[in-house]
């Protein structure tokens, strides 16, 4: 695994930019220059993030979001596994 997180990544298990290894090192998000914590998906080319719109749901229980777009800029919070040891 490379230094730089991947493009777009969702914290959820059924979407196809869910990525397990890359959120068990934790993703720090940037967005318009304040960092965030609440981001269910990002993606950085495309300059959006997804967040939870309170406590809804929808009707199969899966939180409701919405996308804001602006600048994002994501980073790992942890090293690699393979740093760490070394």
């Amino acid at each position: 695994m490379t230094d730089t997180p991947p493009n777009q990544l969702s914290n959820n298990p059924r979407s196809p930019h869910f990525d397990e290894a890359a959120l068990r090192r934790g993703i720090g998000i940037r967005f318009k220059g304040a960092e965030r914590r609440d981001v269910e998906e990002y993606s950085v080319s495309e300059g959006w993030v997804r967040v939870q719109l309170g406590k809804k749901v929808d009707r199969h229980g899966q939180p409701l979001t919405i996308k804001l777009t602006g600048p994002v800029e994501a980073w790992f919070e942890n090293p690699a596994e393979d740093d760490a040891e070394g």
